[in-house]
């Protein structure tokens, strides 16, 4: 059987990096977005993401275009599609159902339809099927979901070092998807019984790690109240060999902070609650507030006070800004009559300029977490305050360098 022709739609951190696996076993690939300066930077062999290596592109052959048209060609289409939040944390699937008309559109009779999307259980077949059915005009085709597991900035835990769920709406689409990803995640591929099943996984996985995180800024806030360090007890009790080493921190980004929300809108429409994983979210959404709360204690006279904050993104070492929770902190800072300066190294390049009465440290990116305290110093007012929210320098080392120095 000849390898089937594969069209990814959406190339962002996940599309891109799926269609470059599969370019690089010979697949013919085409990849579509609607993004126009996406796809000519791509072309050009440019990823923004930095997701791929360098030179990726140029290595492999994928028929980049923002023309639906070229879906036509493919036998399985992939949607990698991103699924956000509103204003009111409720999911927002436009994108999705936007992309999925397109498909409908223009997939050929007999194609597999694959989602790639984190969504709550019962969007592939109850939402996207129909819409699939209308705008196809009764093309034949089957569906199937694989759940995509990508960690932006982690160049170990790639796709073909990550077990692979996949999902199929019958057993001989089962059977091709997991062959088809088979052939590319040398980790194995887990098959789900159903699309439900796979969709599920997906959401408790974030959820999971929501929870897990929300404990531990619980335990920051505790330790705060007590004039312990966190990190020392965290330290301590990750001897414990069954110990999960989390930590605290601010939650943002498209997944950990987004989908407990596609949870919590399941089980509302079941008629159930989810306690926890509301709890959860509400702890991690308020931990900007407990983070402003610490700066300007410490500031104590907070107004025309200069402060460098570090770090714009979501998580260090990574250029997506989206849903930045650095944002917030920045804001109330403001509202507070702070002179904030921000800096990212994904997003600035000047250097920094005069003396800062707080040095804040919300993301460190690995060109921060490089320099010295004495680095640090030379920008610093003498009486300066070093907030570490991930306690990524010593304690003692920056106060001998003359920092008042704070942590989460």
């Amino acid at each position: 059987m000849a390898q089937p022709i594969l069209c990814i739609v959406g190339l962002g951190y996940v599309g891109l990096p799926l269609a470059y696996a599969f370019a690089k076993e010979g697949y013919e690939i085409c990849g579509f977005d609607v993004n126009e300066k996406r796809i000519a930077e791509l072309r050009s062999g440019h990823d923004r993401t930095n997701e791929l290596p360098e030179n990726a592109l140029t290595s492999v052959t994928i028929a980049f275009g923002t023309d639906p048209a070229i879906i036509a060609k493919a036998d399985v289409v992939i949607l990698a599609i991103p699924t956000p939040v509103d204003t009111k944390n409720r999911p927002d699937l436009t994108l999705l159902k936007e992309a999925t008309k397109t498909v409908g559109k223009h997939m050929k009779a007999g194609a597999i339809i694959v989602y790639e999307s984190t969504v709550y259980p019962g969007v592939t077949e109850e939402l996207c099927r129909p819409i699939l059915e209308k705008q196809s005009g009764g093309k034949k085709f089957s569906l199937g979901y694989s759940p995509e597991r990508v960690n932006p900035g982690d160049r170990e835990h790639t796709i073909e070092r990550i077990v692979k769920i996949v999902a199929g709406e019958d057993a001989q689409t089962l059977d091709t998807l997991a062959a088809l990803y088979g052939s590319i995640v040398k980790a194995g591929i887990h098959r789900a019984p159903s699309i439900k099943v796979a969709e599920m996984a997906k959401a408790i996985e974030n959820a999971q790690r929501d929870l897990n995180i929300a404990y531990m800024n619980e335990i920051a806030k505790f330790c705060n109240r007590m004039g312990i360090r966190t990190k020392d007890v965290l330290d301590a009790a990750k001897t414990k060999w069954n110990f999960l080493p989390f930590s605290p921190g601010l939650v943002g980004g498209h997944c950990i902070g987004v989908d407990p929300y596609y949870l919590l809108e399941k089980a509302k429409d079941l008629g159930g609650k989810m306690p926890m994983v509301t709890a959860a979210r509400k702890t991690n959404d308020k931990m900007p507030i407990f983070v402003w709360e610490q700066i300007v204690g410490a500031l104590k006279n907070p107004k025309g006070k200069r402060v460098l904050v570090l770090g714009l993104t979501f998580k260090e070492d990574v250029p997506d800004a989206r849903n930045s929770k650095s944002m917030h902190v920045i804001e109330l800072l403001q509202k507070s009559g702070c002179m904030v300066t921000t800096h990212d190294t994904y997003h600035h390049n000047h250097a920094f300029e005069g003396l800062f009465d707080a040095i804040i440290l919300l993301v460190p990116h690995r060109e921060y977490r490089a320099m010295r305290p004495d680095d640090f110093r030379k920008i610093a007012n003498d009486s300066c305050i070093f907030y570490d929210l991930k306690s990524v320098f010593e304690k003692e080392e920056m106060e001998t360098a003359g920092f008042r120095y704070l942590a989460l």
